[in-house]
């Protein structure tokens, strides 16, 4: 079993808490089975934004630090970015910038994750402090430009079906993603702000979904190795209920 947990914030928090440096706290967790983390709690990389969306999460310097450090003792990441809420086009340069150049020091992002904001429900968004969401047209330029920016540092760009459904990842799929993700087992986080494309999915379905997309679907490991014999047939042959 593969285990991918721990975001940024939850790994600053938990060395703070224990009155360790960050990584000695990664080393322990690496050594107690821990092989990848999300690249979550990125929001936007800019302090500009920050300060407005989350200012009691950690920093941008602060999520850089601790995903430089996972990748130096050999753990890989994932890397996001949640778009269409307060920033401007000037941030999310900055924000792919930033990753660019860890990546090019460390190469240990796995794959790039562009994440709309979902507002519907959010206390920001009802308090009339953010936008609605980004434009449909923002969502696919926010697949297109960083797979031009990050080439060829970082291969894959990974489109969501929760957040997007089926005509959002279509479009995103010609416009530059290579990835879906993912089957997921009861979605809340999305669902919550006020989504409604789904809380899970089978494997069948999801190749489905790329055959629609004109594209040739590979099962793989959350490290991008191609799934063994095995894996496919343990996925394919397990129940699941999609919920919609």
């Amino acid at each position: 079993m593969h285990i991918h947990a721990f975001s940024p914030l939850e790994v600053w928090q938990g060395a703070r808490t224990l009155g360790m440096d960050v990584e000695g706290f990664l080393v322990q967790l690496k050594d107690a089975g821990l092989r990848s983390l999300p690249g979550t709690a990125a929001e936007i990389l800019d302090d500009e934004v920050r300060k407005v969306i989350c200012p009691d999460k950690i920093n941008t310097r602060q999520w850089l630090h601790v995903m430089e450090t996972a990748h130096r003792i050999g753990l890989r990441t994932t890397a996001t970015i949640m778009f269409g809420h307060v920033e401007q086009p000037r941030h999310w340069a900055r924000h792919l910038l930033r990753l660019k150049r860890l990546q090019v020091r460390t190469g240990g992002f796995t794959e790039f994750v562009p994440l709309p904001f979902v507002a519907t429900q959010t206390p920001i968004y009802l308090k009339g402090r953010s936008r609605k969401g980004p434009t449909f047209r923002e969502v696919v330029l926010m697949h297109a430009v960083p797979r031009l920016v990050l080439h060829p540092h970082i291969a894959n760009i990974q489109t969501s079906w929760v957040k997007l459904g089926e005509s959002g990842i279509s479009a995103c799929m010609k416009a530059g993603a290579n990835d879906l993700g993912g089957t997921l087992m009861n979605e809340s986080i999305t669902r919550a702000a006020g989504a409604i494309n789904g809380q899970e999915t089978s494997p069948k379905q999801m190749e489905q979904r790329i055959y629609a997309c004109d594209r040739s679907p590979l099962q793989r490991t959350t490290l991008y190795q191609e799934a063994s014999d095995e894996r496919r047939n343990a996925a394919f042959n397990t129940q699941c209920i999609a919920i919609s």
